[in-house]
Parts: C-alpha cells; structure tokens; sequence
C-alpha cells in the first residue's frame, strides 16, 4: 500500500480485488472506486490485513528480484535450452480436433431474484448485505459495486443500492435447470459452480454438421427458454481458452475463437495474463514487476527466465499459456475427497450467536452428507477473525460420524479452545473415507460426481 508519489493521492496504489474490472465495468471511474474504498477502509481490520498481504507481496517480488540478478548469461543460455525443449513438447502435444464450450450465467443469483420479483428489474441490486456482497448485477457494476465487496462500501459507490439476502435453495434449483439443458450436449459436462460448466461439444457438432458457435447460440437460447435467464459463452479448442472467452461478451453474448492455432496465438499475443485462471495477484506481481510480463505471449519471450525462476509444474504451465495450450480431455470422474459447509458474517464476538452459527453449519454439513450417503472422521474447523486472520483447527476420530450431534459435538470443543475471539467466518469440512471415495467413483452412493 506504498503512498504514490503524490503523497495527496494514496488511493492510487490501493489495489485490492474491489478494485479489480469485472464484467459490466468497463466505463466505471476506477479512480473514484479506488478512492472511495481507501477512505471507507483505511484503519480497518481489513486494511491491516490488505498491508500485511501487501508487505508478503512485495518480500516474494524482492526475492525474485534478488535471484533474477545473480542470472548470468551462461544460466541464460542454458534454461533456454530446457525452455525450447519444453516448448516443443507442450507444442507437440497441441490438440485442435475438439471444441469446448464454457458457460456462465450472467449475475446469476441477482439474476435469479430479479426474475423470481421483477420489479427489481433495472435497478441496481446486490445479493448479500452490509457486510458483504456475493454478487451484483449489471445496473450496481456500473457504480463499481462487485462480488466480494463489504456492503456498506458498496453502498457509498452506489447509495440506491438494494439488498437481497442469498438464497441458496433457489439458486440450486435454476442451477440443476441448466445443467439439464448441459445433459443433452454433453453427458459428461463439468460443472465448476452453481452458475458455470464446460461442455464438450464436438460430437454434437461432428455429427449434426454445425460449428461450436452455433451450438453456443442453440444453448444460450434453450437456457433462456427453460429457466428465463441468460448465459454467456466462450468457444474455443480447449477449456483455458473458452473459459476466457466467455467474458469477453458478457452479458448475454458468446465469443468463438477458432480451432486454428495462427487465430489462437494472435488471441493470445494481447492477453493479459490476469485473464487466465490460476493467475492471481501474486503471481501477476511476481512476473509483471520481476520479468515486465503483462501478457501472455510474453511468457514465451521470457521463457529462459521463467525455467531459471519458478518451479518444474509453474514453468510448464506458464509456458502453455503463452502457447494458448489447456486440457482438452473429459475426465470420466473427479473423485471428492471432502464436503464443508461455512458462513460468512458481521465480525462478532458474541459466543451465544457464533454458537448458533456453529450450530446452522452442522445441520447443513449433516445434511449434505446424508444426501450422499457420506461420513468421515477427520472433522477440520475453519475461522476467520475479525482481523482477518483464518485459523484451522482438526481432529481425527474413533468413529466415522455424519450426525448433526456428533458434528456439532467435536467442532464445538475445537471451538471452546479458541474462545475468547471475534469471528466473521465459520466453517467446517470433513474428510471422506477411501472406501467412499471407490463407493464414489464406482456408483454405489449414487454415481458420479460431476464437478
């Protein structure tokens, strides 16, 4: 959170994931939004987080620095070897026979609420409250308003916003719509959320004779026809790419990147590399400021570089997204090897409240657990402080349990040992057992998890 060098204007270098564009923010004043969560932050326990965070950031970035100058030419010479060797293996492996289709629901739980009271329709809404926001809808975006985003800050950027509390039975129910409308083009979608999946296209589109674009728009319409929402759509050779393309004409759009691999290199040359999942703040810190990345296809230039800096697994990947390369398999099963259930709330410290929390999250974890079939015996208890602060608390039992008794039981004695404390999360997850995991993966608790 270093001041600029206008010391007037310290906003400027106070970037947080509020600060971040996101869809349908594109014409918003980031100045003002910046601003304007800076004062409303500024002497918060969620500052001081921020500056902790920021504070790691900056040593990680030092580091990296410190190892990039003792890189001689030689060094250079020869991670540029294992650069290329890299490079023309990952090239080889290059897959443009399948098209993918990626598909997410435009603002989903505003969306849902708007559609269930239409007289929320054109105003700014945002799903959550004053303490915090999981979604917003387009008309709020425009004032900065984004998921993520305390309430009461949301509501300084936009002073008609309206609140809607989540509700999650609804939503699941317009989500399991969707993905009936996913079943039919492919029975092996994964869904990765509520609101977003990938679909493998390409038989459908080898057999009726049609491109990826116009399965896109049949899709987004049947949607439309069967819940009354809208979706948007990326098509591309692989589920990186279309994962990406589905925000580029958001909302109610679809974007076609062709199974051609000039189109998907020229695609990538201008991308920036916050655009691909898996690079978050950090990482585009890291190379941004160590190695002046700002793009995808810059990852190839600087590839000597990245071999010298970064892990085997990092390099590989970074140098397939400077290639525009993803994974183009459908996997048969993903195998869930935990269920949880947690809350987000107002930082209290009142322990007959945060007990009755305690008490909501084991019904519901109880409750998931017995629709599958499932139990487990290492029960992981997960809070959040006030100060930002997430602490893990475990413990491995005797006996398998899956009650909302014996949940409440041994989550409440990790609980009792942290006390006193102010929380503003609360969660809990148990660890399946491996005989469920092959239950899971064979069909015998209900068949597979699609994920």
């Amino acid at each position: 959170m270093a001041s600029t060098s206008d010391g007037d204007r310290p906003w400027q270098s106070y970037h947080t994931v509020f600060t971040n564009a996101k869809a349908g923010m594109d014409g918003v004043d980031k100045e003002k939004v910046q601003k304007t969560v800076y004062e409303m932050s500024k002497g918060s326990k969620y500052f001081e987080n921020e500056q902790r965070k920021e504070a790691f950031i900056k040593q990680k970035i030092e580091n990296l620095r410190a190892q990039c100058a003792q890189i001689t030419a030689n060094d250079i010479s020869y991670f540029q070897t294992i650069a290329d060797k890299k490079m023309s293996e990952l090239e080889a492996s290059r897959d443009l026979s399948k098209i993918w289709l990626h598909s997410d629901m435009d603002a989903f739980y505003a969306s849902v609420e708007t559609l269930v009271d239409p007289s929320l329709n054109g105003k700014p809404l945002a799903v959550g409250s004053m303490s915090m926001i999981c979604t917003a809808n387009y008309e709020a975006r425009k004032f900065g308003v984004r998921a993520a985003m305390p309430g009461f800050i949301a509501r300084k950027l936009c002073p008609e916003l309206i609140f809607v509390p989540p509700d999650f039975k609804k939503y699941t129910f317009f989500s399991e719509l969707t993905r009936k409308v996913f079943q039919k083009y492919d029975p092996h979608f994964i869904a990765t959320s509520l609101d977003e999946a990938y679909i493998n296209v390409t038989e459908i589109c080898n057999e009726r004779g049609i491109s990826g674009g116009e399965v896109a728009e049949e899709l987004r319409n049947t949607i439309y026809e069967e819940t009354g929402l809208t979706c948007s759509v990326g098509v591309a050779p692989n589920r990186l790419l279309a994962k990406v393309c589905s925000d580029i004409n958001k909302p109610n759009g679809q974007f076609v990147l062709p199974n051609d691999r000039r189109a998907v290199m020229t695609f990538i040359s201008s991308l920036p590399i916050r655009k691909i999942g898996g690079i978050g703040k950090v990482t585009e810190s890291m190379l941004r400021e160590v190695l002046g990345i700002s793009t995808c296809e810059e990852m190839v230039h600087k590839s000597a570089h990245i071999c010298a800096l970064f892990s085997h697994s990092s390099s590989d990947f970074f140098l397939s997204v400077g290639l525009g390369l993803g994974k183009t398999d459908t996997p048969q099963f993903k195998m869930r090897k935990s269920i949880s259930s947690e809350r987000t709330f107002s930082a209290t410290e009142d322990e007959s409240l945060l007990y009755q929390k305690l008490d909501e999250i084991a019904e519901t974890l109880s409750n998931d657990m017995h629709k599958e079939g499932l139990s487990g015996r290492t029960l992981t208890l997960k809070l959040k402080t006030a100060s930002f602060e997430v602490r893990t608390r475990a413990v491995s039992l005797q006996k398998y349990i899956n009650s909302k008794q014996d949940i409440l039981s041994h989550a409440s004695k990790l609980f009792k040992a942290e006390l006193p404390l102010s929380l503003r999360l609360m969660g809990r997850k148990i660890c399946l057992t491996p005989r469920q995991l092959l239950n899971l993966v064979l069909g015998t608790n209900g068949g597979f998890i699609s994920l």
